[in-house]
C-alpha cells in the first residue's frame, strides 16, 4: 500500500510566517498532484511547550479547513485508532492506515486530507 507524501517545512528552522507559506505550497503541490492527505512536519517548538511554527501553521492549516478547501486536519497527537476524525480520515485516504505516526501521539506532525 502507498504511504502518503511527508512534508518537512522546520528542517532549516524558517520563521513561523515562511513555514505557513511553505504548508500552503505543500497544499497546493497535492491537489495538482491528485494527492490524497499529506503528512505536514512542523515541529512541536524548542521551549516544549508548543512553538510559533508549530501554532501558526495549525492555525492556518484549520482555516484552509473552514473554508471547505481541505477536508481534514488532524494533529498528530489526535492521529489515534481510538479518534473519530481519524477513522473518518482512513476512509478518505486508506493509506493513512499505514502512516508510522498513527498512535504515537507525536505533537510535531499535523496530517491534512484533500
Amino acid at each position: 500500500m502507498p504511504t502518503i507524501p511527508v512534508a518537512d517545512i522546520k528542517s532549516d528552522l524558517p520563521t513561523a510566517e515562511q513555514a505557513v507559506r511553505r504548508a500552503a505550497g505543500v497544499l497546493a503541490t497535492a491537489r495538482v498532484t491528485g494527492t490524497k492527505a499529506v503528512k505536514i512536519i512542523h515541529g512541536y517548538g524548542s521551549t516544549g511547550v508548543g512553538g510559533r511554527i508549530r501554532t501558526e501553521v495549525r492555525k492556518y492549516l484549520n482555516e484552509q479547513l473552514r473554508l471547505g478547501k481541505v477536508r481534514a486536519v488532524l494533529p498528530g497527537e489526535d492521529f489515534t485508532i481510538f479518534n473519530e476524525g481519524t477513522l473518518r480520515a482512513f476512509q478518505l485516504c486508506p493509506a493513512l492506515r499505514q502512516d508510522s505516526d498513527l498512535n504515537r501521539y507525536n505533537n510535531g506532525v499535523t496530517i491534512v486530507v484533500l
